[in-house]
């Protein structure tokens, strides 16, 4: 669709094509569990391992080749992230093979519908009233639950912090959490999980998203921490046993933003906005009663040439979050979804004063944040 307030169309995630969602999927074909197609294509492999590097877009990897030989080398295919492109959203759709409409992780701020209340869906907290139960927030049977089921053994090794959090139960249920913090313990915990006779296993390196949240990509820090990110991977394929392959991908790209917009210090942008959700390059507006279509207008007009506005009917209409939405999950969407391109996020510095000072940011629709790299490597 040709969006409304300019500039180029957005990239709407290839679901059921060449998506995040559509990797679980395949690679529990390729062990031989029934299930979705193999969508991807994958070889059959007796062990599969996923390295998910948070931030590693696409583009950024090609525009960086020579610090990351190894990933270089072995990039395949290109992938789309889904919507929103955060880690959130992402980790659900990796851990339930299915899109965002579907496992209804739709950002990582979410209003719980009816409540008048948020939740933080990285965090699992919420702004008011009693916890939230993963499990009946994002009640989808996980990937790991059905290779356990297929005696495929799913192992995670992931940060120990992370273990047994409300994000981990809603989105890594049934698997076998191994709690590695440095990059030697996650290389030994994978080649340790890869012993299995058949194994599907998934390990997580995120200080290059952390890096790119503080300092930005492409400054020396971020490009320290590539060069972590590809030894690592080459570290996990060296330890690869007979029949296995690896599959390295990411959660999302990353834009350094230059252009903020702070709604808490333009009134006419938060008028008739209840909830201010999702992140600055994906927001989430919740209207007050009968304002949806002002707030619509306004957002519209003032972020014209720099965000796609649309209605929450628009939006699940053009795709964004897949070819399905759960009709429980609509109240999660935002009444209005604005989502900024170019160099522009829409941040509240009095409301978010942590996020507001981000300089890396992701979310949004463009190629830099929806393109994600499949690094494909296999002994069979």
């Amino acid at each position: 669709m040709v969006p409304p307030t300019g500039g180029a169309a957005p990239l709407v995630p290839a679901y059921g094509e060449a998506s995040l969602a559509d990797l679980p999927g395949s690679a529990l074909a390729a062990l031989g569990i029934d299930g979705p197609p193999n969508t991807l294509g994958l070889a059959p492999a007796r062990r599969v391992c996923v390295f998910l590097v948070d931030g590693l877009g696409e583009r950024l990897l090609r525009a960086h080749a020579g610090l990351a030989p190894f990933l270089s080398a072995h990039l395949g295919r290109v992938l789309t992230a889904g919507f929103p492109a955060t880690t959130a959203t992402s980790l659900g759709t990796l851990g339930t093979g299915v899109p965002p409409g579907e496992h209804g992780m739709l950002g990582v701020q979410l209003a719980v519908p009816g409540e008048g209340r948020m939740l933080n869906c990285l965090r699992w907290t919420t702004t008011a009233g009693p916890d939230v139960d993963p499990e009946t927030w994002q009640p989808a049977t996980t990937v790991y639950q059905r290779a356990e089921a297929a005696g495929v053994r799913p192992v995670y090794v992931g940060p120990a912090m992370f273990a047994g959090t409300g994000l981990t139960r809603a989105v890594h249920r049934g698997v076998h959490y191994v709690g590695a913090d440095g990059v030697d313990d996650r290389v030994e915990g994978v080649r340790q999980a890869l012993r299995a006779d058949r194994a599907y296993v998934v390990t997580y390196y995120g200080d290059l998203d952390l890096t790119g949240h503080r300092v930005g990509t492409d400054t020396p820090e971020w490009r320290e921490q590539l060069a972590i990110v590809d030894r690592m991977a080459e570290r996990i394929a060296e330890a690869l046993p007979g029949g296995s392959a690896l599959y390295v991908t990411a959660d999302h790209g990353m834009v350094n933003v230059t252009d903020r917009v702070d709604v808490d210090l333009v009134p006419e942008l938060r008028e008739g906005v209840a909830m201010l959700g999702g992140d600055a390059r994906a927001r989430h507006l919740y209207t007050e009663p009968g304002a949806a279509g002002a707030v619509l207008e306004t957002w519209r007009e003032r972020l014209a040439g720099r965000a796609w506005v649309l209605s929450r009917d628009e939006a699940i209409a053009a795709g964004w979050f897949g070819r399905v939405v759960r009709r429980e999950w609509l109240g999660r969407i935002g009444d209005v979804v604005a989502v900024p391109y170019g160099d522009c996020g829409v941040i509240a510095s009095r409301q978010e004063p942590f996020e507001a000072a981000m300089v890396g940011m992701h979310g949004s629709l463009t190629a830099e944040e929806q393109y994600i790299p499949l690094v494909e490597v296999d002994t069979r």
